[in-house]
């Protein structure tokens, strides 16, 4: 009866202690809900406020090698960004991803959209810190380079590396959006070796 007690004071601690998804399944941090509902992966911890000295923290895990949609909120209204000093929202973001597809990854791809399956365009004020205001808010800890697309998408690829299978691959960027939108999705994208 005792180790039942304990048992349950455990889980209930944990359960306090960690971050998880409310009950509509998205998990918050940093005035923004964070979702997987679109499938393909599972968002497995998050923390952190979304500034440049505390990044969230999205932790996921891919279970294949196709394209998923990270689908972003803004958790109600936003007062400009202190840290940039520009109109709109910044979000400093890492994304932790274990490499569940059972393939090694050698190159991997974020893609931004303000509507799903469109291309984000320069009018829409959603970036990869396409102002470029400071350096050292893009990289990775697996791969070596990165190179930036910016129209008609807002595309970044990291390269010159590889996440084996059960590996963890942390990638960093700032998401600015001089005209915040209440939703946008970041298209996650790993790709593996041509045979």
């Amino acid at each position: 009866m005792a180790r039942t007690a304990n048992l349950a004071a455990v889980v209930a601690a944990a359960f306090l202690l960690g971050a998880g998804p409310a009950d509509d399944g998205r998990w918050l941090a940093g005035g923004f809900s964070f979702s997987d509902e679109l499938g393909g992966f599972n968002i497995l911890d998050i923390r952190g406020s979304g500034t440049k000295a505390d990044p969230v923290v999205v932790t996921q895990e891919l279970s294949s090698a196709s394209a998923v949609i990270l689908v972003i909120r803004q958790d109600g209204a936003r007062a400009p960004s202190k840290e940039t000093h520009r109109p709109g929202m910044a979000l400093y973001l890492e994304v932790e991803i274990v490499n569940g597809s059972g393939l090694p990854w050698v190159e991997f791809s974020y893609e931004l959209q303000v509507h799903l399956g469109q291309p984000s365009v320069y009018g829409d004020g959603l970036s990869f810190d396409q102002a470029q205001a400071e350096g050292g808010t893009i990289g990775a800890d697996t791969f070596a380079a990165f190179s930036r697309d910016f129209e008609p998408y807002d595309r970044l690829l990291f390269h010159d590396g590889k996440v084996d299978p059960k590996e963890t691959a942390t990638f960093k960027m700032l998401i600015t959006d001089l005209t915040p939108t209440y939703q946008f999705y970041l298209v996650e994208d790993p790709r593996i070796p041509l045979s």
